[in-house]
């Protein structure tokens, strides 16, 4: 289990599903958690009263990203770990030119951890071999791309290429690895015909809950060896 350290986690879109799942495994484990947020969320109370410090953010420019990453700095000279959380799931439709579509996923699955990256460098070295890690959350469908998702699925290609670009770049001090994860959770609105046809299309035919990634998280962190690598978390969905 990832221990105590001084150095925080900083996880981005840390409010809600997967990120406050994470979240609060560490805080549970008095691990500090700083999380960036868009939008104000139910759970920012209490994440707050666990000790969580939470950062308002705005990543749809490149300003916003760069202020982030001051406050992040000034906050916490040195970082635990990067989890790359963030997302939106945008699909091609007539209500939003396809150019407007891909500039919004590039934005917050390319840029933002991009930069990120580049920004917080400094807070991730200097903590010796395997000291700290940054963790890209992409998707499964960057192996079979997506129809309805174009531009969704190219991002999350692109944020998978640039793990093992940053895992060649910050070795040894920083390990960078990538979860792929296909189904974890439903929504509460998911109604029994969608969750059984989810459920068809893996070969677990199981939604495992926040606690697969969580345990995936802890692994990564723990271990001193493994990085540029991709993780699945798809119950064998690429193999159907």
């Amino acid at each position: 289990m990832v221990a105590h350290t001084s150095a925080p986690v900083l996880i981005t879109g840390g409010a809600r599903r997967i990120g406050l799942a994470l979240a609060k495994s560490f805080l549970q484990r008095n691990v500090p958690v700083i999380i960036a947020y868009r939008s104000d969320y139910p759970a920012l109370a209490e994440l707050k009263d666990l000790g969580a410090i939470c950062l308002q953010s705005d990543f749809s420019t490149h300003a916003g990203i760069y202020r982030f990453a001051e406050q992040v700095i000034e906050i916490a000279p040195k970082l635990r770990a990067l989890i790359h959380n963030a997302s939106a799931w945008l699909a091609e439709s007539a209500a939003m030119p396809p150019e407007q579509v891909m500039a919004s996923m590039l934005q917050i699955h390319v840029y933002t951890p991009y930069l990120l990256n580049q920004l917080l460098e400094p807070c991730l070295r200097g903590q010796g071999q395997a000291g700290a890690d940054i963790i890209h959350l992409t998707d499964y469908v960057v192996e079979k791309g997506s129809d309805k998702h174009i531009a969704y699925a190219a991002s999350k290609a692109a944020l998978d290429n640039m793990t093992r670009s940053f895992a060649r770049k910050l070795a040894p001090e920083v390990k960078v690895n990538a979860i792929a994860p296909a189904l974890i959770m439903f929504n509460p609105g998911d109604d029994e015909e969608y969750r059984r046809q989810a459920l068809e299309k893996s070969l677990m035919k199981i939604a495992p809950g926040e606690e697969e990634m969580v345990n995936l998280v802890d692994y990564l962190m723990n271990s001193r060896y493994v990085t540029g690598r991709t993780h699945g978390v798809d119950g064998g969905r690429p193999l159907r």
